[in-house]
């Protein structure tokens, strides 16, 4: 018997979804999850500079009544995210926007987080019709089935999404999100005899009574990005080929922000929270809610980020005398070359450019129950 000589069938596949594709109420239950290793927890634990003992030290952890070395704020948020990447944001433009991140239960090593997505917006644009405006709803929990099952973060963000088609007409619409509990959980107070012991593990000058409203804090410390992006998202099961595909950049630049592979946004998010870390985040016990945030320009490989914080307000705890909450907003920026150009808040022949905002409420220790 001859074999055949015809030419294979051929499918051209396209992943994720378009504009045209979400429909009110749509919920996506996304592939994977992901558990949390030691390998992925230190590597984005030490590459976000992360100095909060909680992250650092599990004897610190088990003090305060943890079960061992607790996941940053920052990196729930980025293993999260990235699992709503394929189904939301693949073939997206731009993320927008990030609303009402909410944290609840602590996340550990060797806990599998599992997220979900409800599409409660889109809007349609008349000035680019090839692109829309994609609103969701997303809620992260771990070890789901086991006794130990929890919600561990919820979220809203907006993002910037490509048609397929672009004849396609797409109405535009809104729903009310859910109302879904997350509140921060935190381990009784051990009291001061069992913690003071250990305040030096910790920046002596980012306690509750420390963060004065109206102060802005210039970060020390900057982290310059390099193309080891494109490895730390994939890592992070990350899809967007925004963040990893040059060549499709570069058969239509114009179509993509500044014709380079743009830095996947969690990466400058969790940066920028780990440069405020030694100064405003070391001694907090956990980031209760982040009501807004955004990224204002791209980042790119070679490029180096910075951060600063203003303190906003301070309030105290609802139900623990230990404890403050402090609201504060987050700045992340970095520096362009500008030749001839002065500019006050920036050296010469430079010139500042914000990145990113974000504001953030944390639960900070007070100085006169914990040192």
């Amino acid at each position: 018997m001859s074999e055949s000589k015809a030419s294979p069938r051929i499918i051209r596949k396209k992943t994720g979804h378009f504009l045209e594709d979400f429909q009110p109420g749509q919920i996506f239950h996304h592939k994977g999850g992901k558990t949390i290793t030691e390998g992925l927890f230190t590597t984005f634990t030490e590459f976000a500079m992360t100095t909060n003992p909680l992250s650092k030290n599990a004897r610190h952890a088990r003090a305060h009544g943890f079960e061992g070395l607790v996941c940053s704020p920052g990196l729930v948020m980025l293993v999260a995210f990235s699992q709503t990447v394929e189904d939301v944001s693949e073939n997206a433009r731009a993320n927008l926007e990030y609303i009402d991140m909410r944290f609840g239960a602590p996340v550990y090593v060797g806990d599998t987080i599992e997220v979900e997505t409800k599409v409660i917006g889109v809007r349609t644009s008349s000035s680019r019709p090839n692109l829309g405006i994609v609103h969701v709803q997303s809620t992260a929990r771990k070890n789901v089935g086991a006794k130990e099952e929890a919600i561990v973060a919820t979220w809203q963000r907006k993002v910037q999404v490509y048609k397929n088609d672009e004849s396609i007409a797409v109405e535009s619409f809104e729903i009310e999100p859910d109302t879904i509990a997350c509140e921060l959980v935190i381990p009784p107070y051990a009291g001061r005899e069992k913690l003071a012991p250990l305040a030096h593990l910790s920046s002596p000058d980012s306690y509750f009574e420390d963060l004065e409203p109206g102060t802005r804090i210039e970060h020390s410390r900057g982290r310059t990005v390099t193309s080891e992006h494109i490895a730390m998202t994939a890592i992070l099961d990350n899809t967007s080929q925004v963040h990893c595909n040059q060549f499709m950049i570069d058969l239509d630049p114009k179509q993509y922000v500044g014709g380079q592979l743009i830095v996947f946004g969690g990466i400058p998010f969790t940066l920028c929270l780990g440069l405020s870390c030694p100064d405003v985040g070391d001694n907090a016990l956990g980031d209760v809610v982040y009501t807004t945030g955004r990224h204002t320009a791209p980042l790119q490989a070679g490029d180096t980020v910075f951060a600063a914080t203003e303190i906003l307000a301070k309030q105290d705890h609802p139900t623990r005398a230990d404890l403050g909450l402090v609201s504060t907003r987050l700045f992340g920026h970095k520096f362009v070359r500008a030749e001839g150009e002065q500019n006050a808040d920036a050296p010469a022949g430079w010139k500042k450019v914000q990145i990113f905002e974000l504001d953030r409420t944390l639960a900070v220790k007070r100085r006169s129950h914990y040192a």
